[in-house]
């Protein structure tokens, strides 16, 4: 199965000599690392849980021990520092016509009580109202 967001052959080869499991990397080499990293992509776009992983990805067990075990080398903070050195900044712009403020943050005056309005407008107010 095809997705949407899995990564490009461009931006894969940004990234894969960064990843273990390398044949020259001492241990065990991995199966697939780009099928992997798809993975985790559509985990974190879709917002699913580690059980809900489709099966075209592996068993979910297996992907959440090699993830935490990524993370707790550091692989991943290495994989975003690196994309980070080269990042394109094109889409960090915000244009003001697109973000809107809410209709009730419109700046209006606020409405006084009506003990507040009292004491405003000069009235005597009794001591065990204010």
């Amino acid at each position: 199965m095809t997705y949407n967001y899995a990564l490009t052959d461009s931006q894969w080869n940004k990234i894969k000599d960064l990843l273990p499991g390398k044949a020259t990397d001492p241990g065990v080499t991995a199966k697939d690392n780009r099928l992997f990293v798809n993975a985790i992509i559509y985990r974190y776009q879709t917002g699913i849980p580690w059980r809900a992983m489709p099966q075209e990805f592996g068993d979910f067990r297996v992907l959440h021990t090699r993830f935490s075990r990524w993370a707790k080398r550091g692989v991943w903070d290495k994989i975003f520092k690196s994309l980070t050195h080269d990042a394109d900044h094109e889409y960090e712009m915000t244009d003001s016509s697109v973000v809107r403020a809410h209709q009730h943050s419109a700046g209006a005056q606020k409405k006084l009580e009506s003990k507040q309005l009292g004491v405003a407008l000069g009235e005597r107010v009794p001591k065990f109202t204010r």
